[in-house]
């Protein structure tokens, strides 16, 4: 399994693009703008099919292009107390950037705390991590030793709390219940910036430290 991480406008938010060399197959996490464009380029120039997109959380710079993998048939996973923000991202735009085009789209399956998926053949398994949003999850790819976590920790720092929806205590907690329990060596995919890692923000994070 190959993963790529895409950095997206306007604001350099990351997806990441999980691809299967021997099945031809291929999913997608998180949706901000020019992210369809990018599985247009994989499908006709690598002959990828895309099996699934899974959004981390609602924001707008996370699904600006979510709407569009509803209209191809490409099902949407996500958790449900983020699906306001989802189907109607008009609410965002007064924490957004002006001019953009805020599109619905629809999570056809809710994924919840504790449950395992399979993803492109690994087992997965969903963390529910609010703080940054309602419906904040993490995917943990546990035989591969990472995870995608969205923006509820960065290196050397944590996601807003000041947005709707948000609370620090809540964050907090998410990070030191839900991600400094995974093994140390956890490599950590975040929604914006380089990777890290549960060792390194467990242990050096200003704003949130192990206990």
């Amino acid at each position: 399994m190959e993963c790529r991480s895409i950095e997206l406008p306007p604001v350099g938010t990351n997806a990441y693009l999980l691809l299967d060399p021997e099945s031809k197959d291929a999913v997608i996490f998180d949706a901000p703008m020019g992210a369809w464009n990018e599985i247009e380029t994989v499908i006709n120039s690598e002959g990828y099919q895309v099996k699934a997109l899974y959004l981390t959380h609602g924001h707008w710079d996370h699904m600006l292009d979510a709407g569009k993998f509803n209209s191809n048939s490409i099902p949407i996973f996500g958790h449900k107390d983020d699906e306001v923000l989802i189907e109607n991202p008009s609410s965002m735009s007064a924490f957004s950037m002006p001019g953009l085009e805020f599109n619905p789209a629809k999570i056809d399956t809710y994924l919840v705390d504790g449950q395992i998926i399979d993803i492109l053949g690994k087992k997965v398994e969903i963390r529910h991590v609010p703080g940054h949003s309602r419906g904040s999850i993490l995917f943990y790819f546990e035989e591969d030793k990472f995870a995608i976590i969205g923006d509820v920790v960065f290196s050397g720092s944590v996601g807003r709390t000041d947005l709707p929806g948000a609370d620090f205590a809540t964050l907090e907690a998410s990070i030191k219940n839900q991600v400094y329990t995974l093994p140390d060596e956890t490599v950590l995919l975040p929604g914006h910036g380089s990777e890290t890692s549960v060792e390194r923000e467990a242990k050096t994070n200003p704003f949130v430290l192990r206990d």
